[in-house]
């Protein structure tokens, strides 16, 4: 069973590319939180420097000595970065845009230069090439396992154990930094801890979906669940879902268009987000335009109880209050006034009694904490 889902190359694709999303997933999700989410750019960009270094002193592509120097590039890029603003000359987009442009292109450079003949080159770094990971293989308990689906694997654990372990100095760190300090938290260190993961998920994650498309895991999932719950928890595990299903239907799509598989597999993401943007419980345009519809008509029944309560007991009560004014007076029409009438009644602020409407005990005081807001 095990030597069969592990030969099947589908399966193995699907699964490294849920992989990637899971593991960027995990950390992105604070990054976003902490508006810091294109630091993830910025690092995916310049491990490419760190990459071509630590093949120059060990000549190792990959494995562990490639990921952990590679992730050390990306915490260099953000100690460069906070060096600039901490100059309060540069602002922090600013210094982002100064810094991995810098690092990416003299890492593309000393690729040229030195490694023009090894099996790393720029279009690998940035783009990968997914479709191709289950031919890469080492030797496990007598099995041929991809090595992405280990490397992620391990990514991907690392990162879940991190975030399981320090789940409440994270969130107390990324919501209230001051009060986490005082506590002794130490949220600085917190921050590095998870761009260094950040950095060691980008390069275990570059031979599948590449640098460039790392970036929309790390970034589009996360922004994704958070236009759909405000739970932290609830978040990292809806950016779990929808790295599966990102994966699963990205894979499908691709192989019936004949299109990139980790493209495809991005191109979801940014799908999921649409649809969060559009029908989100709470943020949604949907929601949005049914609250604010909800609200209108609220305010029309209160305006209706305001009405009423204006001209309660004055000798023109019987020609005020009743539905033909509203479209005289308030030149409302006749479909608004309906509306209003219908709404107020189910919420039980007016009664009819013939064709006069009569404030309840409950609509009376609807309108007198708008007349008088002062008032208890």
């Amino acid at each position: 069973m095990l030597a069969s889902l592990l030969g099947n190359p589908a399966v193995m694709i699907m699964t490294v590319g849920a992989l990637v999303g899971i593991a960027a997933t995990l950390v992105g999700t604070f990054l976003v939180l902490r508006g810091t989410s294109m630091l993830s750019d910025a690092i995916s960009h310049s491990i490419v420097f760190g990459i071509v270094i630590v093949w120059l002193l060990t000549h190792q592509q990959s494995g562990p000595v490639q990921i952990v120097g590679a992730a050390l590039t990306g915490i260099l890029t953000v100690f460069l970065t906070e060096l600039l603003v901490n100059s309060k000359r540069v602002k922090q987009d600013a210094a982002i845009g100064l810094v991995f442009p810098l690092l990416f292109s003299i890492g593309v450079l000393l690729l040229n230069l030195y490694a023009g003949n090894v099996h790393i080159d720029t279009h690998t770094v940035l783009l990968g090439e997914i479709g191709f990971v289950w031919l890469d293989t080492v030797t496990l308990g007598g099995y041929e396992v991809p090595q992405s689906l280990l490397s992620m694997g391990a990514m991907t654990l690392l990162n879940a154990l991190f975030v399981g372990l320090l789940f409440k100095e994270l969130k107390l760190a990324t919501f209230d930094a001051a009060l986490a300090r005082a506590l002794g938290f130490a949220p600085g260190v917190l921050f590095y801890a998870l761009l260094l993961l950040t950095s060691g998920t980008a390069v275990a994650a570059f031979d599948a979906v590449g640098a460039v498309l790392f970036v929309a895991f790390v970034i589009v999932i996360p922004s994704t669940a958070y236009l759909l719950t405000d739970r932290l928890a609830l978040m990292l595990a809806i950016g779990v879902a929808v790295s599966i299903a990102s994966s699963i239907c990205g894979y499908g799509l691709a192989v019936r268009l004949d299109v990139s598989i980790g493209g495809m597999m991005a191109a979801m993401t940014g799908v999921f987000l649409l649809l969060a943007f559009l029908f989100g419980p709470r943020y949604g345009l949907v929601a949005q335009a049914r609250e604010r519809r909800r609200q209108r008509h609220l305010n029309e029944s209160r305006n209706l109880a305001v009405h009423l309560y204006n001209h309660e007991g004055e000798p023109e009560q019987g020609e005020e209050n009743v539905a033909r004014a509203l479209r005289e007076h308030l030149l409302w029409s006749h479909e608004r006034s309906r509306r209003a009438i219908l709404q107020a009644l189910d919420a039980g602020h007016i009664q009819r009694q013939g064709e006069l409407l009569q404030l309840t005990a409950t609509g009376r005081e609807v309108a007198r904490e708008i007349l008088e807001p002062g008032r208890r």
